[in-house]
């Protein structure tokens, strides 16, 4: 490695852990945050409609503590995401043409938006389903259940956070597109693993009904084929960007 080249590596380490020191400081603020808002929060998860009829119950005396923290961490996370989001552009911006700096960061708030989106899916439309189900279940095997908070909540937790992460594919996929580092062809050429991998992740998060799995299955399928769509549109100025770079690159010579 050259002088240069070790230069280059520093000058990328030291960028690099700044941007990680601004993170650092606003997620100290956004738990703060999180502080104030988590027992409101706990306290309308544990009211939800479909709650109403679970009695929950603490079997470690630290149980109720462990929720709290853990809702405060998740809070903190939400709230914090944005500035992870434009650290990140922040970083690799200067390897972006100038187009694609500006199309990058308009990812931002469409980001958010679809976190937003997919947690509100998640505990709205399947945690009532996902509970209903097992309740009927339960009741029709005779089985009086019995919740713990830690179970209830983790699995709220479960069921609402991924479907935040999925419904970011859409985004994901243009970012990379828009790099260079994914196209749609790789992506239609194996679609059928993606779907076999989208099946996984139901039965991950669902328990054991067609039905449930269904709910779980069909918006992720979607979200891919809705994934490959704009891929096509990020793949198409990905390649106008390039041309244009080698176009103002013969020119300069």
């Amino acid at each position: 490695m050259t002088d240069s080249e070790k230069k280059e590596f520093t000058e990328h380490l030291e960028e690099l852990r700044k941007r990680l020191l601004i993170v650092m400081y606003f997620f100290v603020g956004a738990l703060i945050i999180g502080f104030l808002l988590s027992k409101p929060l706990i306290y309308q998860m544990q009211n939800a409609p479909w709650a109403e009829s679970i009695q929950m119950h603490a079997f470690q005396v630290t149980d109720p503590l462990k929720i709290y923290l853990l809702v405060i961490v998740i809070i903190g996370l939400v709230v914090v995401l944005p500035v992870i989001m434009y650290q990140l552009w922040a970083f690799v911006a200067p390897g972006l043409y100038g187009n694609e700096r500006k199309l990058t960061l308009s990812y931002i708030p469409i980001v958010m938006i679809l976190m937003l989106i997919g947690m509100a899916f998640g505990y709205f439309v399947l945690v009532p389903y996902i509970i209903q189900f097992t309740f009927d279940l339960s009741e029709e095997m005779g089985i009086e259940t019995t919740i713990g908070i830690n179970q209830y909540f983790g699995f709220l937790f479960r069921t609402v956070l991924p479907f935040g992460v999925i419904f970011q594919m859409p985004i994901l996929v243009l970012f990379l597109t828009q790099l260079g580092l994914l196209t749609p062809m790789f992506l239609k050429k194996n679609r059928k693993y993606a779907y076999f991998i989208l099946l996984v992740i139901a039965a991950l998060i669902a328990p054991p009904d067609l039905m449930t799995h269904i709910m779980l299955t069909i918006p992720m399928i979607v979200l891919y084929e809705i994934s490959i769509y704009i891929s096509k549109i990020g793949y198409r100025r990905h390649l106008k960007a390039e041309q244009k770079a080698i176009e103002e690159s013969l020119d300069s010579d």
